[in-house]
């Protein structure tokens, strides 16, 4: 299996539907996954005209974490994920997680069965995460005697207290969806969380693609860091988003019926 056949990518009305596809290994990662993942966000990145991302894995799982014994066939395989030529970027373990937040859009990930180790830091890289009340998520990484690495700790200072952080990932205990909601490594709780995200993409796609973007990039650069950059952010993409021509064209449909909206234009590059 090459590749290209590791995450499947369709895109219905603007929204791209992203299938990690390796059922047969409940979509456990080795090192063509991490690459087609990437691969995929870069393919997304470049298209302007999505307007929201959902993300899924096919089978009985959304991803049981790392495919050990794949990885572990050659010496050299855990050194490929971890290597980087500049400390403060990204390797390759870590882009699958935190290139999510390089794409301009929402990115909503569909939990359900296992979401373990690197499936959990994967969904932590999103935006949103919905999840069945019965799946399974664990920061597993303690039960091989490691830590994790592949950047689910930029997404946990952010949603989740740094105590309920380390007693996750020193136990590498396994919650449930509902536990983890609590713990705040999910936004909600679903019976169908599949119908929740294509409703919520759906809503998403209604507002202007430019402000979603601004929105995105404010909050994650400012959200953590001084009052005075938040404050100068704020203003700076306010204006751009105004002089923009989808800001008008959501002014527009505000006061039209919806026979007689007019559609959005590709997002600006943020």
């Amino acid at each position: 299996m090459n590749v290209s056949t590791r995450v499947e990518t369709e895109i219905k009305q603007q929204v791209a539907y992203v299938k990690l596809a390796r059922p047969e290994k409940r979509n456990a990662l080795d090192m063509d996954m991490f690459k087609a993942i990437v691969s995929t966000i870069k393919k997304i990145r470049k298209d302007q005209s999505i307007r929201a991302v959902v993300v899924s894995g096919e089978g009985e799982d959304f991803c049981s974490g790392l495919d050990v014994k794949s990885m572990m066939k050659t010496s050299t395989g855990p050194l490929k994920l971890l290597k980087k030529i500049n400390p403060w970027s990204a390797n390759l373990a870590q882009r699958v997680s935190a290139d999510w937040q390089k794409i301009n859009v929402p990115v909503i990930m569909v939990i359900h069965g296992r979401c373990w180790g690197g499936g959990l830091h994967i969904a932590l890289g999103a935006d949103i995460r919905i999840a069945t009340p019965d799946a399974s998520l664990s920061i597993m990484e303690g039960r091989w005697g490691l830590i994790p690495d592949m950047a689910g700790l930029l997404a946990l200072r952010t949603h989740c207290r740094i105590d309920v952080a380390k007693e996750l990932t020193m136990t590498a205990k396994l919650i449930d969806g509902k536990e983890a909601q609590a713990a705040g490594l999910v936004t909600h709780i679903s019976d169908d969380p599949m119908a929740m995200a294509q409703a919520l993409a759906d809503e998403i796609c209604q507002q202007s693609p430019d402000s979603i973007a601004a929105v995105k990039k404010l909050y994650n650069k400012s959200w953590i860091g001084g009052k005075g950059t938040a404050l100068m952010r704020e203003t700076l993409y306010q204006i751009r988003v105004i002089l923009g021509k989808n800001s008008r064209i959501k002014a527009y449909n505000q006061t039209h019926e919806k026979d007689k909206q007019k559609p959005f234009l590709p997002r600006k590059r943020w």
